[in-house]
């Protein structure tokens, strides 16, 4: 991690390709979640014979994941939360730390938060400044 800090025009500016990023996190999920049911049998059989295209397959979607986050933490965002794709972008406010906090689902960053609040203090942007 690094010390960067996102205005909201910066952060909404890069949302574009944080939101690829997102995505692509969280379609690697969904394929993990539809693999489960086979995930232990497969897991099971694989020490047994040497390998398993299930738990390859999830194996490749777990390094999907891993890349993703990777990514965001290169820009100094922080993943909050894989199944929701909940994200933060470090700001200040009055010289003090705030998080910019962005939902997968959400067309531009329109929230922020107190680091100790979290999601549940999340406020308007408006109120930001």
């Amino acid at each position: 991690m690094n010390d960067r800090r996102y205005t909201v025009a910066e952060a909404n500016a890069i949302l574009p390709h944080v939101r690829e990023l997102v995505k692509r996190i969280l379609l690697a999920r969904t394929h993990i979640l539809q693999l489960q049911p086979e995930l232990w049998p497969a897991i099971q059989a694989a020490v047994f014979n040497g390998g398993s295209k299930t738990v390859s397959e999830a194996t490749r979607h777990i390094i999907l994941i891993q890349e993703g986050i990777r990514a965001l933490q290169a820009l100094n965002i922080l993943v909050k939360d894989i199944n929701t794709g909940l994200i933060d972008f470090p700001a200040e406010r009055d010289g003090q730390l705030v998080l910019l906090c962005w939902l997968y689902d959400e067309p531009t960053v329109q929230f922020w938060h107190d680091p100790d609040t979290g999601f549940a203090g999340r406020r308007r942007i408006e109120e930001l400044f």
